[in-house]
Parts: C-alpha cells; structure tokens; sequence
C-alpha cells in the first residue's frame, strides 16, 4: 500500500527514526530494564492485555492525556475555579505518567529494533512533557499562573509529537524511506 501524498513525509520520517542507527546506545541500555518488567508472565499478560484485549499502555495513557488536555482546555477560562482546576489536572497528569510510562517501557521490549528507535524518541518526548508539566505545575502552585499556562501549552505540543510517535508503535506497522507502510 502506499502511503498518500500528504503522508508521505511522515512515513519518510518515521523510516529515518527506524533506521537511526545512532538511537542504538539508548537502546541497548533501555533494554536490560524493560525485560525485567516482562520477566513475570502475570505481569506480561496483563501489560499485553491478554484479558481485556487493549494492551495496558494503550488504556493508561488516557489519564495523562486526557488530564493534561483538559488542564489546557481549562486554561482558556480565567475564573479562580478553572485555573484550581488546571492546576489539579496538571498534577494528575504528572502522577499518572508514571504507571504509564512503567507499561510502555513493558510493551517496547516486546518491539523490534526499528520499533524500539521510534519509542526511545516517543519516550523521550513523553519525559520532557511530563518535565514541562511538572514545571506548569510548580509555576502554578507558587501563584505564577501565566507561566504555568504557557509551560501547559508548550507540554502540549509536545503531547502531540508523543502520541503521533505512539501511534505508530501502536499499529505495529513499519514505515520504509520509500514512502511506503509495512505491516
């Protein structure tokens, strides 16, 4: 199949991430770690989604997002209700990232290589929201809500790198430098 041709510089990029060989070194040391996280077979059923049929990562994501979008949503309104609001949706994302980066690190090691090098990038970018949130978050409980505003936003479009990145591992699918998806 190939790709539309609007599509197609996002397939182009994705091939690149797949084949960053430079990616490799962060990789290999992620690795050891996310094994470990599989090596229980109650543990790699549930993060599978063996029972449910959704794989963990994929329903746990919903908090940090939904949390931290809604906090942005919430920002447009400039009322003392909707900025205690934010500032608690704020902090709600940051707590709940935690699990669920704990189940995407599960579920990448289960990934190829080229899969793995999307995610390490997916990750990545999913640390430095959470880090930008977290300052939102600060920024807000020290009366600074302006510049918590601003971080949110900025968290944000970081949000949307993540989970286009997300998407990807989640189909499971590779994309060539030729414009084209194998799945």
């Amino acid at each position: 199949m190939h790709a539309a041709p609007s599509t197609g510089r996002y397939t182009r990029l994705l091939g690149s991430l797949e084949e960053a060989k430079p990616l490799d070194a962060a990789v290999k040391a992620a690795e050891p770690l996310a094994s470990r996280l599989m090596a229980q077979p109650n543990v790699r059923s549930l993060v599978r989604g063996d029972t449910t049929g959704i794989p963990l990562h994929t329903i746990l994501t919903d908090a940090p997002f939904g949390a931290w979008w809604s906090a942005v949503f919430l920002d447009f309104f400039d009322d003392q209700a909707s900025r205690r609001s934010a500032q608690r949706l704020v902090a709600l994302g940051v707590i709940t990232a935690v699990p669920t980066a704990l189940s995407g690190w599960a579920t990448w090691s289960g990934k190829d290589r080229g899969l793995k090098r999307v995610g390490i990038v997916h990750a990545a970018a999913n640390a430095a929201a959470t880090l930008v949130y977290l300052a939102s978050w600060r920024a807000r409980s020290r009366g600074n809500h302006r510049l918590g505003v601003r971080l949110a936003r900025a968290g944000a479009v970081l949000l949307l790198v993540s989970g286009f990145l997300g998407g990807h591992l989640s189909s499971g699918r590779h994309a060539s430098r030729h414009g084209v998806i194998h799945g």
